[in-house]
């Protein structure tokens, strides 16, 4: 990826440049070797930074105002925890005491460079394998709960991005009747689905459970990037494996939970939130994209967003959203 600074904006990224992400890895005492290469992260600014001495690092810098310092202190915590656990994810190092620095006006941390391929959905094994390691991770996020992360609902992922993308004016004018009468419809039905799931308990998720945080290697995979982690639904760390059609949904889901339910119970009435959570998400990153677009590395990326075109098929998309929700839950509740 190219690097998504852009020394023409006023975005505060745009002062992130080599050489002060250079600076700040000399200023915890890992000396760099001036090889630095940008990797795929908008949300963050992430770095591989070559070492004189020693293995390369990560280093990411957390986009200003995003987490408190004691959400992102909270999230190093956890990740560390399930290390602890010999589960396999990345924490922070700890370098000078602790795992949160600052340099130059960013707040930043280094982790280990640890590679890998994406993971084989398609492979039952594959899938029961991951479903074990989700099943830890959960077993120890449901110990005790996150005080500084929010939670992962219909308020934060829905009622909040509605009201900033209609207030901001991002709906084009001519479709903002037929955006807000579908985006309703589908806020509704995401609400039904709560209710038919009933009280549910919440738990230290790790929040973007997609396969591109799954990295695979000989020794099976391990879990990057919990920077998006916060209490939710323990389904929320499961979707985002299935995919295909409902049948093929419905095995996938077997395979994971047939590992997961080897380290922690699965609440079934979980499953009428499936499509509310995959509703939820494409709500949440439209709003996501808007609330970034000052950031110039986002209408580098995503040209083709608050286009037209772009407008209509999430229409057509919370449209076909709606009803999924009204479907059966993929297993028998």
């Amino acid at each position: 990826m190219d690097n998504p600074s852009d020394n023409t904006s006023g975005h505060p990224f745009s002062r992130l440049d080599p050489a002060l992400v250079l600076d700040a890895v000399d200023s915890v005492g890992l000396r760099g070797d001036g090889r630095l290469l940008a990797l795929n992260s908008y949300e963050n600014r992430v770095y591989r930074v070559g070492r004189e001495e020693g293995p390369p690092v990560v280093v990411k810098f957390y986009r200003p105002g995003r987490w408190s310092d004691a959400a992102i202190l909270e999230e190093h915590a956890f990740v560390q925890e399930l290390a602890d656990q010999e589960i396999p994810v990345v924490p922070a190092s700890v370098l000078d005491g602790r795992t949160l620095h600052e340099h130059g006006g960013f707040r930043f941390a280094v982790f280990p460079s640890r590679g890998g391929r994406a993971p084989e959905l398609s492979d039952p094994a594959t899938l029961e394998w991951i479903g074990r390691f989700i099943g830890r991770i959960h077993a120890v996020g449901a110990v005790k709960p996150f005080t500084e992360r929010p939670r992962l609902d219909l308020d934060t992922f829905g009622r909040e991005p509605r009201a900033w993308l209609i207030g901001h004016g991002f709906i084009p004018p001519e479709l903002l009747t037929a955006y807000t009468s579908v985006l309703d419809q589908a806020l509704d039905g995401v609400a039904r689905c709560y209710d038919r799931a009933g009280a549910l308990s919440l738990l230290r998720l790790h929040g973007d459970c997609h396969a591109g945080n799954v990295l695979w290697t000989g020794d099976g995979p391990h879990f990057v990037d919990f920077d998006d982690s916060r209490m939710g639904p323990a389904v929320q760390d499961l979707w985002m494996l299935l995919s295909g059609e409902r049948n093929e949904m419905v095995g996938q889901l077997a395979d994971v939970l047939a590992g997961y339910e080897d380290f922690c119970e699965f609440d079934p009435r979980q499953l009428y939130l499936v499509e509310a959570l995959r509703t939820l998400r494409l709500i949440h990153y439209s709003a996501w994209l808007a609330m970034r677009w000052d950031d110039p590395a986002f209408p580098a990326a995503f040209p083709w967003f608050n286009t037209q075109r772009y407008w209509q098929d999430r229409i057509l998309e919370l449209r076909e959203q709606v009803a999924l929700m009204d479907e059966p839950p993929l297993f028998p509740v």
